[in-house]
């Protein structure tokens, strides 16, 4: 299911679509080693994660710690009333910003999000997946794409709730 960034195709949302994402997870990592470079290896490892909500549930803050790989990254997600989408925003501690925010929602236990940002200097689309696996796991994966046609995964994370 790929979804055009500027055709804003993405479903929207209602407040509680990530109420399932709250709470302790373990994580594991499959990240693509280089992008838009025809590569195949992937650098796979774990993490913790944490997510709270806030704001009566329009907004949640999560933390991935991946001592592993000498980094943690935090996501923001904001539940937009008015417009019924959600905004994700990201930053690692590698670079300490924020990356520009992917949009959308949730149809059944798949979310779609889409946005724009900029990858080796070159721009490119993003899209997020989000699919809910019942109470105690969870997949996101995020593919890029330099010209909206052909797409490339590369980072895949599958989470299970910790006990």
């Amino acid at each position: 299911m790929n979804y055009h960034p500027t055709d804003f195709a993405a479903p929207t949302g209602a407040v509680h679509d990530f109420d399932f994402l709250h709470g302790d997870w373990i994580v594991s990592n499959r990240r693509l080693k280089r992008r838009f470079a025809g590569c195949e290896d992937w650098d796979e490892f774990e993490a913790s994660f944490r997510c709270e909500p806030r704001l009566g549930g329009g907004a949640n803050i999560d933390e991935m710690q991946a001592p592993d790989r000498g980094f943690s990254g935090m996501s923001l997600r904001l539940f937009d009333l008015a417009a019924r989408r959600w905004a994700i925003y990201w930053v690692s501690s590698q670079q300490g910003t924020l990356f520009p925010p992917v949009q959308g929602g949730f149809i059944g236990d798949h979310g779609v999000f889409v946005g724009r940002d900029v990858d080796g200097g070159q721009p490119v689309n993003v899209q997020f997946f989000w699919t809910r696996l019942g109470p105690d796991a969870a997949r996101w994966s995020q593919a890029f794409s330099r010209d909206g046609i052909v797409w490339e995964t590369n980072w895949i994370m599958n989470f299970r709730r910790k006990a």
